[in-house]
């Protein structure tokens, strides 16, 4: 379960706000001082940390740094009960994620605590990184569209080969799975794979991940850090969004790549390292390069070998695959048995343009199979808006008003989730504050 540790002196603040978190899902810990809370850090490691900034050993934006040299992947969001900006300011420089005003931000504070938990959890997966016990091979790649199954072509082919390789597409298209595909299937396989997402980090933060650090190389870097580079060492190294790396950042990653040497931050003695690099965007480079946003220099240097992948609405006949697929998943942790997918539900699904392609696909199946009664899914087991926006005639939905049927839907959502409000709107694919005001409008 997901931790948040609140750090803060005031009791029946501390218990509210825990009782408040508590109630999305997370598992709350809680500390009423600095080194309570440093010690709970240790013992527990949060996602993220909830600190009030006036403590009674301490103060909570110099508390920010210390945290940061114990759990460098952890986001710190400070709490005060006086807005503060030279304090803010501070904040954010020692690493803290926000800083909002105790009353006038409440609102704010769920939905905040969202997202600093999403980036928490991107960051200590990147920084872990490593190729999973189950890395997927290119059987596992769902779709036997000409489109799909050229891509697959040419990724077996370079896979076989160390040479870089620029997979570019959509979002959601797959390109991490091809990634540790052609990992798995070169000659490097039995190495660390490392991913880590260039858009996640901020520029300060992505280079002490790729690069590492000495100690006291900087305010906050209590302790020698390894970089992914290191930890690649052998392997292969993933470096999703790259369209997203800062242009100066750039042009240090182009000197690994054409030397094999990279220098830790606060070092002076170049390491070497040995790695291949595969790197994923879903941005037209060569158009980045023209408006000055991304060196031409890396971008030759990276697609040696570029494979496009294709966009779900480039391939609506590998449609039906992908829901058998996640059917089948879903049925196991949920329960049920699906046996058959009515043809009207495929064809709705055929009619959408998938924006969000097969992540947006295997979200649409998840809410579905929760709304499912029997062993096919149906027209009517589908999104209310996906419905009206592909435009359902409504024979396979129950007879009753739109407004009855949301809620019925958004009721099920929260009953799946067990009522954790972050996990039920990411389902909804709505934000959370619309999530609480369309409880509170059907009074769920």
């Amino acid at each position: 379960m997901d931790k948040v540790l609140i750090i803060d002196d005031e009791r029946q603040l501390r218990g509210l706000l825990a009782r408040i978190i508590g109630l999305e899902g997370y598992e709350v810990i809680q500390a009423e001082n600095c080194a309570a809370g440093l010690r709970q850090l240790e013992r527990t490691r949060p996602e993220v940390v909830l600190c009030d900034v006036k403590l009674p050993d301490g103060n909570g934006v110099d508390l920010v740094g210390r945290i940061k040299a114990i759990a460098p992947d952890a986001e710190v969001i400070l709490l005060t009960a006086y807005g503060n900006i030279p304090d803010g300011v501070q904040a954010i420089k020692n690493g803290a994620f926000d800083y909002i005003t105790k009353g006038d931000d409440n609102p704010k504070i769920i939905p905040l605590l969202s997202r600093a938990m999403e980036k928490a959890k991107a960051q200590r997966k990147s920084a872990a990184g490593r190729q999973p016990e189950t890395a997927p091979s290119f059987e596992a790649v769902i779709g036997s569209s000409k489109a799909m199954r050229d891509a697959v072509e040419l990724a077996r082919k370079v896979a076989a080969t160390d040479t870089s390789v620029l997979l570019t597409g959509e979002t959601g298209t797959g390109k991490e799975v091809f990634a540790q595909a052609i990992h798995r299937e070169g000659g490097r396989s039995g190495k660390a794979f490392v991913a880590v997402n260039c858009s996640a980090f901020a520029k300060d933060l992505l280079e002490s991940e790729l690069f590492g650090h000495r100690a006291g190389a900087f305010t906050g870097a209590a302790k020698d850090k390894k970089g992914l580079f290191e930890e690649a060492d052998g392997g292969t190294i993933f470096l999703d969004e790259i369209g997203e790396m800062p242009i100066d950042l750039q042009a240090k990653l182009l000197r690994v790549l054409e030397s094999g040497e990279f220098l830790k931050i606060g070092e002076t003695k170049p390491r070497k390292v040995d790695m291949r690099v595969i790197a994923a965007t879903n941005r037209d480079l060569p158009e980045e390069i023209r408006t000055g946003n991304f060196r031409e220099d890396l971008y030759y240097r990276l697609s040696v070998f570029q494979i496009r992948l294709p966009s779900l609405q480039e391939r609506p006949s590998d449609i039906d695959e992908y829901v058998r697929h996640f059917a089948g998943i879903f049925a196991g942790k949920m329960g049920k048995k699906i046996d058959a997918v009515d043809p009207g539900y495929l064809d709705l699904l055929k009619r959408h343009a998938w924006r969000g392609n097969v992540r947006e696909l295997r979200n649409v199946v998840e809410r579905s199979m929760i709304m499912a009664e029997g062993t096919t899914l149906r027209v009517g087991d589908l999104p209310i808006e996906f419905q009206r926006e592909n435009g359902s005639d409504g024979n396979d939905a129950p007879p009753t008003s739109l407004d009855a049927i949301e809620k019925q839907h958004i009721a099920k959502i929260l009953s799946y989730t067990g009522g954790n409000k972050t996990e039920t709107a990411r389902l909804l694919g709505i934000g959370v504050t619309t999530l609480y005001r369309k409880i509170d409008e059907y009074g769920l």
